[in-house]
């Protein structure tokens, strides 16, 4: 291959873009970019640099001494993608021709209907979103987080850290069921009580009231929450309608196979964007997590370069991690389709515990709360027999 594009320039792409050289790719090297920032982390937007304790030159992902030798296009998005010459075409007009492509475009916050040019309304997906918001956090006053998920969790502790007034609004009976279960997503939920932050659970928003900024939460069963700020955290839409007619199929993301190959010759898919197969469960599954974006794309990369001749691997279970009210909390696995989930060390009400699922006696999944090194064990474990 003379040219290989990796499109999207956060964690995924550097990491494809690294493996590359590290498998002896010393072609050209085109790194395109919606963002105009070189890669960062994105972990720390909801907490430490949200906090005002980690600065944007601390979310660099690069080390100083690192050359990739690539060309880096950043501070515009592709729009289409020529499957037959594999041409990317950019917003600001240019085309990128290449023998390989690498898709890593992510993913993009969900946002609430109606919302545009509301003041006061956030969302938390990049460097920019974690700018605006943490200037209006500095402000105090009362915080309405849409979503108890991980991202909405953590804005939460890191807001009430600061002094805020914190109401989280979940519509489901449980959050973080989804991702965990109803049992334990309801014991890692109660650490917003624990510390003082407001959790109402099974309330749909209708909408937000104010004339140019916002100054409620308006919610389905008729309660009006006061707001002078709202953060949505409601999910994130994978970034592949630019690809439509490219001839990579598309279902809830690009899907691949279990090394990220995808169904058009020289092209695959990594992080957030991609949707790859699981052999554990005979499923896809896209997984929007870091450890996933940091290990998964040198797979894609040696099939890309193997030219799609070389038998897919199994990935390991997907590993995440949430830091929430001073509490670290670790999941690896899948919780979907356990039948038991038994606590094997700790306790459950001092929120430090090693809690383990298991289908039909095989375990398949464990969560760890303020209980690293045993999970750290757990995690090998499962990767070891999976």
């Amino acid at each position: 291959m003379r040219t290989v594009a990796v499109v999207g320039a956060s964690l995924a792409g550097l990491s494809a873009a690294r493996s590359l050289r590290k498998r002896g790719y010393d072609g050209r090297l085109v790194v395109i970019g919606d963002e105009p920032h070189r890669p960062y982390d994105r972990p720390p937007l909801s907490k430490e640099f949200l906090a005002g304790t980690l600065g944007e030159a601390d979310l660099a992902l690069e080390r100083e001494e690192e050359d990739l030798q690539a060309e880096w296009v950043l501070g515009t998005r592709a729009t289409a993608l020529d499957g037959t010459e594999r041409a990317i075409r950019l917003a600001d007009g240019r085309t990128v021709r290449a023998d390989g492509v690498v898709l890593a475009t992510g993913a993009a916050a969900r946002t609430l209907p109606g919302t545009d040019g509301l003041a006061g309304v956030h969302t938390l997906r990049t460097l920019d979103d974690a700018r605006a918001l943490r200037d209006e956090l500095a402000l105090g006053g009362r915080l309405v987080v849409i979503g108890g998920g991980f991202i909405g969790a953590e804005v939460a502790s890191t807001a009430k850290a600061l002094g805020l007034d914190v109401t989280v609004v979940e519509a489901a009976p449980t959050p973080l069921a989804g991702p965990l279960g109803a049992d334990m997503g309801a014991v890692v939920s109660a650490l917003h009580a624990d510390h003082g932050v407001r959790l109402l659970c099974g309330a749909g928003v209708k909408g937000l009231s104010g004339e140019r900024r916002v100054d409620a939460v308006l919610l389905e069963d008729g309660r009006t929450i006061p707001a002078d700020l709202v953060v949505v955290g409601v999910g994130a839409t994978p970034c592949v309608d630019w690809l439509h007619g490219s001839g990579v199929a598309l279902d809830n993301g690009v899907t691949c196979g279990a090394d990220g190959r995808t169904t058009l010759a020289g092209v695959v898919a990594v992080g957030d964007c991609a949707n790859w197969y699981d052999p554990r469960t005979g499923t896809h599954r896209r997984v929007e997590h870091w450890t996933g974006a940091l290990e998964r794309p040198d797979a894609a990369v040696a099939t890309l370069l193997a030219y799609g001749a070389r038998e897919p691997g199994v990935p390991r279970p997907p590993y995440f991690w949430s830091d929430q009210y001073g509490v670290k909390i670790q999941f690896v696995g899948h919780a979907a389709g356990a039948d038991t989930v038994t606590v094997e060390e700790g306790s459950l009400a001092e929120r430090s515990f090693l809690a383990v699922y298991r289908r039909a006696g095989t375990p398949v999944a464990a969560l760890g709360m303020n209980q690293p090194r045993l999970f750290t064990r757990w995690r090998k474990q499962l990767a070891a027999t999976s």
